[in-house]
């Protein structure tokens, strides 16, 4: 019955539209709606300010390994928990999550390539797996890419990203930064090259040791790329922090990068570099890969 004349209304849930997941994504850089396809055709960016989202392994490597050419080394290699680590969840529980939620066995994949008909030794490193901490075993792999590719003459080049040391190995995690750094002199002793490539986030271990030891170091825009957190710094020098002072802009500025590249000119970019650092050594149709 009315009250006062006024008719009751009943509240009615709203229609749920059913939108797939990805079909639509706000960028983070101009807070704009963009097309989820739209943004996968220009390699995971922002078509409208450039934004670069997160992208796969697998994608990075299809990017930059010519279609069918990429041969996969160590892919046999997996973390162990030795130490036992127990945590909130223990260590074997941890790699079984991400194995299974990015169907790889560790966080670093590692081949030999040709990249515009050049041949190299690539490693991509993959922020999905545990944060692409550096473990043994992604050290290991690391290692084993720099001395194939130095006993083969191929120059190296690493897609660099990482939270820094793997927590669950304790001490063995900060051994790659020494092993990894070792194996780098050699290759530079050698005469070949090495192109390091940071993308978001690279900090830390990975940051202090193979990530800024290339001959040529570039970025992708708007990566974090440094050692430790901007509070943790902070609070240890006591002094106020210049913006922007991790990102590739103000780095570039300070002498530490030697180019910043969008992902769409990465390839393009690397094939150049590869001429001037090779010249002979990669500019010509290489032999066939090796597994």
């Amino acid at each position: 019955m009315p009250i006062f004349g006024k008719k009751l209304r009943v509240a009615r849930k709203p229609r749920s539209r059913d939108i797939p997941d990805g079909l639509w994504l706000k960028c983070p850089g101009c807070n704009e709606m963009i097309f989820g396809e739209e943004q996968e055709k220009a390699l995971r960016t922002c078509p409208l300010c450039g934004y670069h989202f997160p992208m796969s392994r697998s994608e990075r490597l299809a990017m930059l390994a010519d279609e069918g050419s990429f041969v996969e080394w160590d892919s046999d290699l997996y973390s162990i928990d030795f130490l036992e680590f127990v945590g909130e969840a223990s260590y074997e529980d941890k790699l079984e999550e991400n194995r299974r939620k990015t169907g790889e066995v560790d966080a670093v994949t590692c081949g030999r390539a040709r990249l515009h008909r050049r041949a190299i030794a690539l490693g991509v490193m993959d922020f999905e797996f545990l944060g692409a901490s550096m473990g043994s075993v992604v050290g290991e792999k690391i290692t084993r890419l720099i001395e194939r590719a130095t006993a083969e003459r191929l120059p190296v080049i690493i897609v660099c990203a990482s939270g820094g040391a793997r927590m669950y190995e304790g001490m063995m995690s900060l051994m790659q930064m020494a092993k990894t750094s070792g194996a780098l002199a050699r290759h530079a002793d050698a005469g070949l090259p090495y192109i390091s490539v940071l993308t978001h986030p690279t900090t830390a271990g990975v940051m202090a040791s193979f990530a800024t030891l290339g001959d040529l170091i570039l970025a992708e825009p708007g990566a974090l790329i440094g050692f430790a957190g901007a509070r943790v710094i902070k609070e240890t020098i006591q002094q106020d922090l210049p913006p922007g002072f991790q990102r590739p802009e103000f780095l570039l500025k300070h002498g530490l990068l030697d180019q910043i590249v969008p992902r769409g000119e990465l390839k393009a970019t690397l094939a150049r570099l590869l001429d001037l650092l090779c010249g002979k050594l990669v500019a010509s149709e290489p032999p066939e890969l090796k597994a």
